[in-house]
């Protein structure tokens, strides 16, 4: 980790007293604050967060990029990092994303699921979406992207200065990553990762997500969004 700097994870749930579960069992010891977003899960959720001592913050207006965006305003640390809340990130790894952003005086990395360690990991409906997502920001962009909706992040919490993000809904993951490359050029960075099998059931709509993404990528780069 960097020396002398404090370590945030946020983690938006709605529902994920499983997958929570098995990211606890991941998190570095490194980690020095856990930020829980909840949407007012119905399950175990916030309990479990609870005992391992999160920040614990119930989000009842909806959305992924909501959940995020309290979060952001809620965490401390002068590093931040992301992860979902369904096991599928390997926070295990956390430290040596870290170091490969400090290393590299990178000020935001993106962690890129692709290619695939385990291709049984995504299913291929999910594979064809977050491929085609990635090569339309590619082309629009101008810039080869690895992973453009992925959801694992490690930045400097002083970079969220440069941009500034409105996205509620699951858009936040493609606008954040968009708008640090834009704001920050050669300080915007993306690592291989790997990805796991997801715990319980998605929220995701995967036709309609999509088409709202392709929508939302288009508006971005006209400036209309």
């Amino acid at each position: 980790m960097i020396a002398g700097k404090k370590v945030s994870l946020i983690v938006p749930t709605l529902n994920e007293e499983e997958g929570l579960a098995r990211v606890y069992e991941l998190i570095p010891k490194s980690v020095d604050e856990v930020v829980v977003v909840d949407g007012q899960s119905r399950d175990r959720t916030r309990e479990i967060a609870a005992a391992h001592g999160a920040v614990v913050v119930v989000e009842p207006r909806r959305g992924y990029g909501r959940a995020y965006r309290t979060g952001f305003e809620k965490a401390t640390g002068d590093i931040v990092a992301t992860c979902d809340g369904d096991g599928t990130y390997p926070v295990d790894h956390l430290d040596e994303f870290v170091a490969y952003l400090d290393e590299r005086d990178l000020d935001f990395l993106s962690c890129s699921r692709f290619p695939l360690i385990d291709p049984r990991s995504m299913d291929r409906r999910n594979q064809l979406g977050n491929r085609a997502m990635t090569a339309a920001a590619s082309v629009l962009w101008l810039h080869r992207f690895h992973d453009i909706l992925s959801g694992m992040w490690v930045f400097r919490r002083s970079a969220l200065s440069a941009f500034e993000l409105g996205s509620d809904g699951w858009n936040l993951s493609e606008e954040i990553k968009l708008r640090a490359y834009m704001a920050l050029g050669t300080k915007f960075g993306e690592t291989p990762s790997p990805y796991y099998a997801r715990l319980g059931e998605t929220k995701l709509m995967p036709w309609r997500v999509g088409v709202e993404n392709l929508i939302y990528l288009a508006g971005l780069r006209l400036g209309i969004v």
